[in-house]
């Protein structure tokens, strides 16, 4: 395969997929976007018409049993990510899973176990986007000292989507579907473990559902919403002691936020994500300076990292099963918190 044609199948064709996957796999020599499978044959029939794929299955299972298909792009909602994964590794294809990892703890310790079984097949997570371009430069200030001891690591995302309690209901505010993922708190954690290689020691997290019963757009049936619409997370980390301070709302309404911040003895860090902006002031001082990238542009280039590994071997860094299990034990710990009324959990636990 290393030489030849890859032949990739795709579970499920939502606006990710259609807007980044199936476009980077095209762009890239001797790939084939051979079969697509969707929530309905209709609807994996009109994006195999208009995004160049070959044919459509009329189930999810018919991709990965398929013995001409080489590897599978799994683009659905949480809910499946693990049974698609571990059926499609059994069958013995090259696995790229889109984030968030599983709906809970044990799901994503299943995906883990399943690749470590097939160590001769590419396992590999959709990586969080926001910060690609800059990893790079956050790590090489961390190590350098330049931020002196952490001292805080803070995250606010808000926005107002939820606000309005006649907003319609979205997959990601149905449990069955997205698990115990909420908002965008996962994803976000992610790109903390990528610039900080620790663990919170303990957290606790509060939250709230502010309208319990929504509809679908165009339904309406209500039903009940159990994941929340803000949460709110301290805790500690292991080795550094340093404070994590993360906030995640959808009912704040006006202009929205989504930020990363590192506080240091020496000096603190900002990535505001909406900005693409990455600032440092010196410790006490409330002058920002921008920091501008030195290299070239890394960009989204996770497609292409798949074919890579698949090709000649390069480990996954972006993201790897295993760093997606640490995130999905991060997400295990908020919603056990939040389930037993703010108790605090501990890393050592899980």
């Amino acid at each position: 395969m290393s030489q030849g044609n890859i032949r990739v199948g795709f579970i499920g064709a939502g606006a990710n997929t259609r807007k980044m996957h199936i476009p980077g796999f095209s762009k890239i020599q001797g790939v084939q976007l051979s079969v697509v499978a969707n929530r309905t044959e209709a609807s994996a029939a009109a994006v195999a018409k208009q995004d160049g794929i070959k044919r459509v299955a009329k189930h999810w299972r018919d991709v990965v049993e398929d013995p001409t298909i080489d590897a599978v792009c799994i683009g659905t909602w949480p809910y499946l990510h693990a049974e698609a994964t571990i059926a499609a590794l059994e069958n013995n294809k090259h696995v790229l899973c889109e984030a968030r990892m599983a709906c809970d703890l044990e799901e994503a310790r299943r995906m883990h176990a399943a690749a470590e079984a097939h160590p001769n097949l590419v396992a590999q997570l959709v990586p969080a986007p926001f910060s690609l371009d800059f990893d790079a430069i956050i790590r090489e200030m961390m190590e350098s000292g330049k931020l002196g001891e952490i001292l805080e690591v803070r995250i606010v995302h808000t926005t107002g989507q939820c606000a309005s309690p006649n907003a319609p209901m979205t997959w990601r505010q149905d449990k069955s579907l997205s698990g115990n993922n909420i908002l965008t708190m996962g994803i976000m954690h992610e790109t903390v473990q990528r610039w900080i290689t620790d663990e919170p020691e303990w957290l606790m997290a509060d939250a709230a559902v502010f309208q319990e019963l929504r509809s679908f757009a165009g339904e309406e049936q209500l039903l009940k919403v159990e994941v929340p619409d803000s949460v709110s997370i301290l805790g500690r980390f292991q080795k550094s002691g340093a404070r994590l301070v993360y906030h995640f709302s959808g009912v704040e309404s006006g202009k929205p936020r989504m930020e990363f911040r590192i506080n240091g003895s020496k000096g603190a860090l900002r990535f505001d994500v909406f900005d693409t902006e990455l600032l440092f002031s010196e410790a006490g001082s409330e002058e920002e300076k921008k920091i501008t990238l030195s290299r070239a542009s890394r960009g989204w280039q996770v497609e292409a990292d798949f074919v890579q590994s698949i090709r000649e071997g390069a480990p996954v860094k972006l993201t790897s099963f295993e760093q997606g299990v640490r995130y999905m034990t991060f997400t295990e710990m908020v919603a056990d918190s939040i389930d037993q009324e703010s108790v605090k959990v501990f890393w050592k636990d899980y």
